[in-house]
């Protein structure tokens, strides 16, 4: 029997994993990667893992996030821009330490209790999208290497969530950045010692308009806050002179976008396809109609037909084709 090592929290989505994952045929062994977890989250893996009858293991992680996805989540919000930490930490955080620990184990397989399928394509691996529209995790998975999707099995990626939880007494389940642990993302930054020093609030032709208390306090087309009057809208954010530019919602509709740190699972099919689409965002208003894509010295031009509403600097950027996703980057500039 073959063996997967499966990346687990002892949650709904994790423990369910593991008996679809033994209903393909494997032996489950169970990893929690300890990413800043309470004593009580980490105690309920384990109880969750024996009550399985699953081999448990413990990776001691915190230092390791806190470098890669904290320190990086707090330098962004003080730049001004909205980065999008779950991205980051599946890509460099989750699915890498899995693999790493696999190979010392000496195990060829690697899962999570994930949301997505993977598609292999002309010797390609592709993220593709879960069945289930209201819980597919694709688009938080646009950066996972070839090699990584070479390995990975996805047990719940033809999955209803809804049939997931009627299992489950306890139905709660993490929301939101996990090491916020519920806090509003100001104070959180506040915590870490995030400046937040006072500046202008300015309409788009420079008139002075009000006063901010500190630019990481806000995200682009945000409308309520300190500062914020008369329905306007921030629609960009200076953090070379510590302003905030507001105005209407039209300001907020974009139609060119430039990314970098891209992962692309093919570039010929990215350059030359009339038919992919994107989103930047996993909720929320994106453009539907399909887009036109020039390659730079760094990075790509991304050009919309359908506007782009309130992109923000730091979001991910996911290039979509039907179901699958081509590949992604990280949006740096906005016109």
């Amino acid at each position: 029997m073959h063996r997967v090592l499966l990346g687990f929290s002892g949650g709904m989505d994790s423990t369910t994993a593991v008996g679809y994952l033994r209903d393909m045929g494997y032996e489950v062994v169970a990893l929690t990667i300890d990413t800043l977890l309470s004593p009580e989250a980490i105690a309920k893996a384990s109880r969750i893992a024996e009550e399985l009858g699953v081999e448990w293991h413990l990776y001691e992680g915190k230092e390791r996030f806190r470098c890669t996805i904290v320190d990086y989540f707090c330098r962004e919000y003080a730049k001004g821009r909205t980065p999008a930490p779950c991205t980051r930490c599946n890509t460099h955080i989750k699915w890498q330490i899995l693999s790493e620990v696999a190979d010392e184990m000496g195990i060829e397989h690697i899962a999570t209790g994930h949301y997505f399928n993977i598609v292999r394509r002309d010797d390609r691996n592709y993220v593709a999208k879960g069945i289930d529209p209201n819980k597919d995790q694709s688009y938080y998975l646009w950066g996972l290497s070839q090699e990584v999707l070479a390995r990975a099995i996805t047990p719940m990626g033809n999955i209803i969530k809804s049939d997931v939880r009627e299992r489950f007494s306890d139905k709660s389940e993490s929301m939101g950045i996990c090491f916020l642990e519920g806090r509003p993302y100001a104070e959180f930054l506040e915590l870490q010692g995030v400046e937040m020093a006072e500046g202008d609030i300015v309409l788009e032709d420079g008139t002075p308009c009000g006063r901010h208390n500190g630019i990481a306090r806000y995200t682009i087309g945000q409308k309520r806050g300190s500062g914020l009057t008369d329905g306007r809208r921030v629609v960009d954010i200076d953090s070379e002179h510590n302003r905030l530019i507001v105005g209407d919602a039209k300001s907020l509709l974009k139609y060119k976008l430039y990314i970098s740190d891209c992962n692309i699972v093919n570039v010929n099919e990215l350059l030359t396809a009339d038919d992919i689409t994107i989103k930047i965002r996993g909720i929320g208003r994106n453009p539907e109609l399909p887009v036109q894509i020039t390659a730079l010295d760094e990075g790509y031009l991304v050009t919309t037909q359908d506007a782009a509403y309130a992109p923000a600097k730091g979001q991910p950027l996911v290039f979509y084709r039907d179901n699958l996703v081509i590949g992604g980057g990280i949006v740096v500039h906005i016109e």
